[in-house]
């Protein structure tokens, strides 16, 4: 496997893996990611801001999808509990991340969480955020199998409540 940055070329896959992660969220009941976000405006945005990775398998199959970014997230200014580290130092985010149904269970996830916290210390940056619906437990699982601490609640910028976590990464 290899993480690399998103191609144009890439969106029609990208988006079938989204649709499938739509479909598997509606199957278990979870009302995440059900009103037309992430769309393909968000990833060509992402594109263009160079926070959109891709998880290629050997043959050039994309695996997985995820958006990563260095800048800080707004929504998480404000948070009901406390994150480990302080808003004001830099840290990572990861977002929209899916996995595309044939290679559920094939560690693709993990493999991604594994580039970017190496991307993160390579740059001496010290913590990753990330958040869920509080009904997505198979992420939830998947987070804190990573090392990641609950920190809190935050709302999203349309008011959706989602769970906190953070991971602080050894120097």
């Amino acid at each position: 496997m290899q993480m690399l940055p998103t191609e144009p070329h890439h969106i029609p896959e990208i988006m079938q893996i989204i649709d499938d992660a739509v479909g598997y969220l509606a199957s278990k009941n979870i009302d995440q990611w059900q009103n037309g976000y992430p769309n393909q405006e968000q990833i060509e945005n992402d594109i263009a801001n160079k926070e959109s990775y891709v998880v290629l398998n050997a043959e050039g199959i994309i695996m997985g999808t995820t958006m990563f970014t260095l800048r800080s997230e707004p929504t998480y200014k404000v948070i009901e509990g406390e994150w480990i580290i302080d808003e004001s130092q830099p840290y990572g985010v990861i977002h929209r991340m899916a996995v595309s149904n044939k290679f559920r269970g094939h560690g693709v996830a993990k493999f991604l969480f594994d580039k970017c916290h190496g991307l993160l210390q390579s740059k001496g940056i010290q913590s990753l955020k990330i958040d869920t619906h509080e009904e997505n437990l198979a992420m939830q699982s998947l987070i804190k199998s990573q090392g990641y601490k609950y920190c809190g609640i935050i709302y999203t910028n349309y008011g959706a409540k989602r769970l906190a976590f953070e991971k602080v990464l050894s120097k």
